[in-house]
């Protein structure tokens, strides 16, 4: 699969958790994030292909609120390194303005410096 990222992706020390909006199923934990796409991990293969509603659980220590919600649509899901997970990335198709600098902060807080 070619690169067609805009932005470098940042891996964070903190796992954010994100939930199915509807049903609160857990999705998986955020691996990785630009403000226009995220990396999950989960236990489970992931439709994709597919727009969902989502949560994201954010660290409620350094944020003004501790959840966004957003759209996003599944691109790829592949077996990760450890057989048991599987990892899927998205883009993201729609966050409130505000919601992307929170995102952009906890990059910066939370993302592995270069």
């Amino acid at each position: 699969m070619s690169e067609r990222r805009k932005l470098k992706r940042r891996h964070l020390i903190y796992y954010s958790r994100v939930y199915e909006r509807a049903t609160g199923k857990l999705m998986g934990h955020l691996m990785d994030i630009t403000s226009e796409g995220i990396k999950l991990i989960s236990q489970e293969a992931i439709p994709t292909e597919t727009t969902f509603s989502l949560r994201m659980d954010l660290p409620e220590e350094i944020m003004a609120k501790s959840i966004v919600f957003f759209e996003a649509y599944s691109v790829w899901c592949t077996p990760d390194i450890n057989p048991d997970f599987w990892n899927t990335g998205f883009r993201v198709l729609n966050m409130d303005a505000h919601d992307v600098e929170l995102i952009d902060h906890m990059i910066d807080e939370y993302g592995f410096r270069d």
